[in-house]
């Protein structure tokens, strides 16, 4: 099935005359089931979305670039235990937190990504660094710290990312010697973001896309990638026109599930290039890949994604995603369940 809250306007102007913007943003798919959340636990979601996509608004409604209400609304969940990136991160086989992000500018596909970054409490800004300010697109751990210093980024100790429930999570992993438990009731060996300890399982990648006053597009994605992983495995998020694409002439698109299937389906370039180039709506090119391509496969998860005229989709083939919209014309939309 196909989830799609749809949010039309001109990306000239909005219906009460002033320019338009739209952020739209996930913290995850998979198995989030209204039976195993507690009230407590689902307020505790929508507050922190309401709180990211703010973050992002406020950026926007002063004219502000799509790059920079992307990086906002993503700081916010960085800076949360609720959700697989920055702190709160999962665990390594070794009992590391690494992290990788990446980051696209629609105006002339720029792009930066960063992988196994294990001191920089913001991987997102750590991506946009590489994208700005050197002449290559993805640095690696300790490269990426090491040109993280030449920018003067600010370093934390590792322990900052650090949470009990985390660290339960792989010492459970490592105890049933798994890399998670299953995430659907089919024999997966990897599964990016699950706990086992918690039965609403799901992909905890964050990621946004943001349409900015001017018509420009921009996307992001972050993760802590997948629980007692082994040997520097990178999934999707960090891979341009896997878990992240942005272009102007087409669409923004940040996703989140099981990494290999992305990066093998391209995900989220070939949404942007069935509107290229074979003419398809955003939802259209959505549920070609999400819903047909990837099911096909195998492959679990969803994407958020934003055309320039201002149209949103949020498509996962997952029993639910953490995820929401915002634009000029009212408050907050947030999303949990598939209905």
């Amino acid at each position: 099935m196909s989830i799609s809250e749809l949010s039309s306007g001109s990306a000239q102007a909005g219906e009460s005359g002033v320019a338009s913007y739209r952020l739209v943003i996930h913290g995850g798919a998979g198995t989030i089931l209204r039976e195993n959340m507690t009230p407590e636990k689902e307020q505790a979601y929508r507050a922190k979305l309401e709180e990211a996509l703010r973050a992002g608004q406020a950026v926007l409604k002063d004219g502000g670039e799509a790059l920079d209400a992307v990086a906002a609304a993503i700081h916010v969940m960085e800076d949360s235990p609720l959700f697989n990136a920055g702190r709160g991160a999962v665990f390594t086989h070794e009992g590391r937190n690494e992290m990788d992000a990446s980051i696209m500018d629609g105006r002339d596909l720029n792009a930066g990504a960063v992988t196994g970054v294990t001191r920089i409490k913001h991987p997102i800004d750590l991506a946009r660094e590489v994208m700005v300010h050197s002449r290559h697109v993805m640095l690696a751990g300790s490269g990426a710290e090491e040109f993280a210093a030449e920018q003067g980024m600010d370093f934390v100790n590792p322990d900052y990312f650090r949470t009990q429930r985390r660290w339960d999570q792989l010492q459970n992993a490592l105890k049933n010697d798994e890399l998670s438990l299953d995430h659907t009731e089919e024999d997966f060996d990897v599964i990016e973001g699950v706990d086992p300890e918690d039965p609403d399982h799901k992909f905890g990648t964050v990621g946004a896309v943001a349409l900015d006053v001017r018509g420009n597009l921009a996307a992001g994605t972050s993760t802590g990638g997948m629980t007692n992983k082994r040997y520097h495995r990178i999934g999707d998020s960090p891979i341009i026109g896997a878990g992240t694409y942005a272009d102007n002439n087409s669409c923004g698109v940040s996703a989140t599930g099981h990494g290999e299937f992305f990066i093998r389906a391209t995900v989220a370039r070939s949404i942007c290039a069935l509107m290229e180039y074979k003419g398809l709506s955003l939802q259209e090119a959505a549920d070609e890949i999400i819903m047909k391509k990837l099911v096909k496969m195998g492959g679990d998860g969803g994407i958020i994604a934003l055309d320039p005229k201002g149209n949103v989709t949020m498509t996962f083939n997952t029993p639910g995603m953490y995820r929401g919209y915002i634009s000029e014309q009212g408050e907050p939309k947030v999303f949990i369940y598939k209905d």
